[in-house]
């Protein structure tokens, strides 16, 4: 079976250099859309922007797989009569990558180019220096005051984004801000569209699902789960490789790059779900780890398990380095490897049987 092509990597890289903030999302669903749109018989969209492209729409049994769209992102908060620029988040936005990072400000007269200032390293005081913060860092898009900044089209509440720009390095890393978790939204395009070419029918019907406003809550899933009302979801988002340094395993469990997709234990997984992922896994010989995430999941996994009166959920993760960063790493095998799991588990879901404790 054939996976990553010419086309699928050029699909990637587009979809991973559009700014897609929490919010504004459009932009990247659109892309999403047309490249998806061969694949699916319909698509389904909301009010808020999420996207859904539907295989078999008339079947009565449905199964949802999932990733977002949505990326981390600031707004501008504050305008000094200096014309510099404090921000608040838009999702976990770290405050300690922005010292002279190159922003882009979103505004109704295009992108006003900025840079998050920081001072000189000779005109601190060593052993006292400032640390950033939320409330010191700031941007500079190279106006004497106010006014001017005004003038450029920039006012409170236009959103930030980093414009760092998809790469590979060493053959096989993917590099990028916005992996987490544009990277999801990718994978289960690829499903959809091995699905079509190797003319896969599948006995009930596939929602191939890219979520808005995950990174503020989860709130893209909850409102499409109402829509779509699924008896099955397998999300995909990312998860810490946890072998790079300062990272507390003990806390955090030891997972790896490059050892296979993340399968997750949480009182919102369904364990029959999972175990026959595992199975397929195994049946496969498609490389896992396991994780374990205590009282939730932090993913959609947790919004579509308890809506509906309950949807048997699963959750198949990306280990990824630098979350959260402008230089998200994954490995290409990973990648591979979660749309092969999500497709051949999609292979053994029957709908006579479902995922009930209490059917015979």
């Amino acid at each position: 079976m054939k996976l990553l092509n010419k086309k699928s990597m050029s699909f990637l890289e587009d979809y991973l250099n559009n700014p897609s903030p929490t919010g504004y999302e459009w932009e990247g669903q659109k892309i999403w859309m047309d490249y998806l749109k061969p694949y699916v018989d319909t698509f389904i969209t909301d009010t808020y922007g999420t996207a859904v492209g539907v295989i078999n729409p008339d079947a009565p049994y449905k199964v949802v797989i999932e990733g977002h769209s949505d990326e981390i992102s600031w707004y501008v908060n504050y305008i000094t009569d200096k014309g510099l620029i404090y921000v608040i988040r838009n999702g976990g936005s770290d405050h300690q990558i922005a010292p002279s990072k190159w922003v882009n400000i979103h505004t109704k007269n295009g992108i006003v180019k900025g840079v998050f200032g920081w001072p000189a390293i000779h005109t601190r005081k060593s052993g006292k220096e400032e640390v950033p913060k939320l409330d010191n860092i700031f941007i500079d898009i190279g106006a004497k005051d106010k006014k001017e900044v005004e003038k450029m089209g920039v006012h409170v509440g236009c959103v930030i984004t980093y414009p760092d720009h998809f790469q590979v390095i060493n053959k096989d890393k993917f590099v990028c801000r916005a992996i987490d978790n544009r990277a999801g939204g990718f994978m289960i395009a690829e499903v959809g569209r091995l699905l079509h070419e190797n003319k896969i029918k599948l006995p009930f019907g596939l929602y191939i699902t890219n979520s808005v406003q995950e990174e503020v809550g989860l709130h893209g899933a909850e409102m499409i789960t109402q829509t779509i009302k699924p008896d099955v979801a397998i999300v995909t988002d990312v998860c810490h490789d946890t072998t790079t340094p300062m990272i507390n395993q003990k806390e955090e469990g030891h997972i790896e790059m490059g050892k296979g997709p993340v399968i997750s234990y949480a009182p919102a997984v369904q364990n029959k779900l999972r175990e026959q992922i595992i199975k397929t896994a195994e049946d496969k010989k498609i490389p896992f780890q396991r994780l374990a995430s205590s009282r939730y999941t932090g993913t959609d996994t947790d919004a579509f398990a308890y809506s509906n009166g309950g949807v048997a959920s699963a959750l198949i993760s990306l280990p990824l380095r630098y979350m959260h960063t402008t230089v998200e790493m994954v490995h290409q095998e990973d990648v591979e490897n979660v749309i092969r799991l999500i497709y051949e588990t999609l292979q053994t879901i029957d709908p006579k049987k479902g995922f009930s404790y209490f059917d015979s």
